[in-house]
Formats: structure tokens, C-alpha cells, sequence
């Protein structure tokens, strides 16, 4: 089966660590990764990571600076199954809404808008103003997903890795990706189902 493109940038709102989980967590069997990454994106990663992005990647990730126009990921010739942004910084989410294409992460996205493939926006900023809210929603209805990175506690997590799962798994689930990283809520059982004050 013929591998399938896919696009994932790094901007620089803290939350290194879902990028980090998510590279490692696509199956590469699959999928060919084409990565770019902000400046700010670079340095974030490695203040909270403890390691510089391009020595802490699965070594078939291919890599592009934001100012590399000339990256396939620039044309809607070049088929890609969905870009994730992830963290997404409130101003590339502004730009993607705004259908500015500054660097290569906002033509990247505004290709995959126009060819209506799908474009996750994972933001991570609290708490979120007027602008931010309607950047998202003009994101949405130009057929954007946004997954803020908002996690779940129902599966109990033990940890910090526990927690990035939740939100890594939410966005293999929006790609279509199968995973075992969280185990998908069946509901409650027993006394559990009934709550009481």
C-alpha cells in the first residue's frame, strides 16, 4: 500500500510535548512526514523538551524551515491526507484566519483549506480573548478542526505522559490513525453509573 503524505508544524506556544508524542505515535509504515517548524516553535521545543528538534526526531521525519517556500507542502499539487499544527500559537491561528500566508506554516494550511483536506489546529493558550475565540470559529467554518489541547481525566491518568496522550490520541482520532494510547470510554458499569451527591 502506497505510503500517504502528512504534514505536521510546530509554532511556539508551550506544549512541545504533544508535538514530541505525536511524531512518535504516527505509524511511518503509513504515513510520510513532512515537519516544519517556527523559530519560536525550535526554541520552545528545546526549553521544554531539554533537546534541539532536529536531534530529538524519528530519523524518516523530513524537515523544513517556515521560511522555505519552495517546500512541496507549498502547492496544492502536492497530495497530503491532513496537516496538524500542534502547539498552535494564537497568531498562526490568527494568520490561517485570516488566509495570510506569512511563512510556510500559513501557506501550508491555507493550501490544505482550499483543497479542503483536513487542517487540525491544536491551540494551547488560557485564557483565550474576544480575537481568540473569533479567529477560531472564522478557522472553523473555513473547515479547520480545533482541537484545543484540552485534556480528559476520565481515563485516570497517573502522570504528565498520561495527560499528553489524551490529547495526542484525540488527534490520531481525528486522522484516522488507530492507536492504543487511550482506551475509548465505554461508559460506566455497575455502581459506578449511578452518581450520588
Amino acid at each position: 500500500m502506497k505510503k500517504q503524505n502528512l504534514i505536521v508544524a510546530i509554532t511556539g506556544a508551550s506544549g512541545a510535548g504533544y508535538a514530541k508524542r505525536l511524531l512518535r505515535a504516527i505509524p511511518l509504515d503509513k504515513y510520510d512526514v513532512y515537519l516544519v517548524s517556527s523559530e519560536a516553535g525550535r526554541v520552545v521545543y528545546k526549553y521544554e523538551t531539554g533537546m534541539a528538534l532536529n536531534n530529538d526526531l524519528p530519523p524518516e521525519v523530513r524537515v523544513y524551515g517556515e521560511s522555505d517556500f519552495t517546500a512541496p507542502m507549498a502547492s496544492g499539487s502536492f497530495p497530503c491526507a491532513a496537516m496538524v499544527i500542534v502547539p498552535c500559537t494564537m497568531g498562526t491561528l490568527g494568520a490561517i484566519a485570516a488566509g495570510l500566508s506569512q511563512n510556510l506554516i500559513h501557506r501550508a494550511a491555507d493550501v490544505c483549506l482550499k483543497e479542503r483536506r483536513p487542517l487540525i489546529l491544536v491551540p494551547r493558550e488560557t485564557p483565550l480573548n474576544r480575537v481568540h475565540l473569533a479567529n477560531m470559529l472564522k478557522a472553523a467554518e473555513a473547515g479547520a478542526i480545533i482541537l484545543p489541547a484540552m485534556p480528559g481525566f476520565y481515563h485516570k491518568p497517573s502522570g504528565i505522559e498520561d495527560i499528553v496522550d489524551f490529547v495526542v490520541a484525540r488527534i490520531l482520532d481525528q486522522l484516522g490513525i488507530e492507536h492504543n494510547l487511550v482506551k475509548p470510554w465505554k461508559g460506566l458499569e455497575g455502581d459506578e453509573a449511578y452518581l450520588t451527591e
